[in-house]
């Protein structure tokens, strides 16, 4: 069991097996009627769009509005430091190729995004984690990894943080940056799953302004997995050079999917989306918390917000085995340890609130806390 089984099984279609483990929306909570819509109005466009492969950069309006939105988060922002990318993982891929080379120490979230630890480790990096807390990275613990292990990165997800669901907060993120200053540390940040936030969270590139802070979202958890739309802020001379690299691993990105993410992004489709999309997942959070609570487990940390829910029950000190024993029963649970760099153990799991809704999963929880 580890991040290639968790992946293989989220990604297969198998409408007999609960994926409260999935890291995304379920297909049915998107608007896909709205999906078509735009689809249909842009084939009847005519344009090189419909076969040629588009801007280095990506599509400039759409750079041009995202710079806009990035602002609209307190970060000063142009369209030349906007580089579009094919989802969040693509942002990832090219930064790291960027800035790691073999051997290299790389700061990541410890628990964190499980896919980024393994693809580091292809590049050939030493992965040290820095444990997260329900205030965000502990800063003590960073600043002793720094000191020990002389790292030039720091990879960390920082709003609705994936997998313990709370964000950062402004004086953690104070302080973290105060860091990476005293030792010339670029951190990338993270926040694919920002939108899905209320109001307006603390964000290291919003304090920082791109000095130390590369930015990464992606439309592909509140839009569509498959459009695969992501993009990065950062300094223009990084822009650059990302963009260099983008065009020989990859040439450009799908023109086509980014002026569909344009088009929803300017006809108001997307704000009500989101709306929507929040009322629902809060409504369904508080539903699964009740019912991990009721199962006997213990939540990592209360919120209102966001995918995902920490949990854990006593006594326990590693949680794969349980994850094993479910996905016997047709139940794909994600075990902490898969979020831990080294896979170490954890008694933690991952619950995804928007796949929490089958009965069976509790009722597995239930069986397993009375034979426990």
């Amino acid at each position: 069991m580890d991040v290639l089984w968790l992946l293989r099984n989220a990604l297969q279609e198998q409408p007999h097996i609960a994926m409260p483990g999935a890291g995304w929306l379920p297909g049915e909570w998107m608007d896909g009627a709205g999906i078509q819509r735009s689809l249909r109005t842009l084939a009847r466009k005519d344009g090189s769009h419909l076969t040629g492969y588009g801007m280095p950069a990506g599509y400039q309006p759409l750079r041009v509005l995202l710079a806009q939105r990035v602002e609209d988060q307190g970060i000063a922002c142009s369209p030349r430091q906007i580089v579009t990318t094919r989802g969040a993982t693509q942002a990832m891929d090219l930064i790291s190729r960027l800035l790691v080379r073999p051997g290299d120490a790389v700061l990541v979230d410890d628990p964190g995004y499980y896919t980024l630890f393994g693809y580091l480790k292809l590049l050939g990096a030493r992965l040290v984690g820095v444990p997260w807390t329900t205030q965000g990275p502990d800063a003590g613990a960073l600043e002793q990894r720094i000191l020990e292990h002389r790292p030039k990165v720091f990879f960390t997800n920082t709003v609705l943080h994936n997998p313990t669901g709370v964000n950062l907060t402004p004086a953690v993120a104070h302080r973290v940056l105060q860091l990476a200053e005293r030792h010339d540390l670029v951190i990338v940040e993270d926040d694919i799953y920002g939108d899905l936030a209320s109001g307006l969270p603390a964000r290291l590139a919003a304090l920082d302004q791109l000095e130390r802070v590369i930015y990464v979202s992606s439309f592909s958890k509140t839009v569509s997995a498959s459009l695969r739309v992501g993009y990065l802020a950062c300094r223009y001379e990084i822009a650059e050079s990302l963009t260099d690299l983008k065009l020989l691993t990859s040439l450009t990105t799908s023109e086509i999917d980014e002026r569909l993410i344009y088009q929803l992004l300017t006809d108001g489709y997307y704000r009500k989306h989101l709306e929507k999309l929040r009322a629902r997942l809060r409504k369904a959070r508080a539903e699964a918390v009740r019912n991990l609570e009721r199962a006997g487990l213990e939540v990592y940390r209360e919120a209102e917000d966001g995918l995902f829910i920490w949990a854990r029950r006593d006594g326990t000190e590693n949680a794969t085995p349980l994850a094993a024993e479910a996905a016997s029963q047709g139940i794909m649970l994600a075990p902490g340890a898969l979020f831990r760099p080294q896979q170490e153990a954890s008694p933690w799991l991952r619950f995804n609130a928007a796949g929490c809704a089958h009965p069976a999963i509790f009722r597995f929880l239930e069986a397993a806390a009375s034979h426990a």
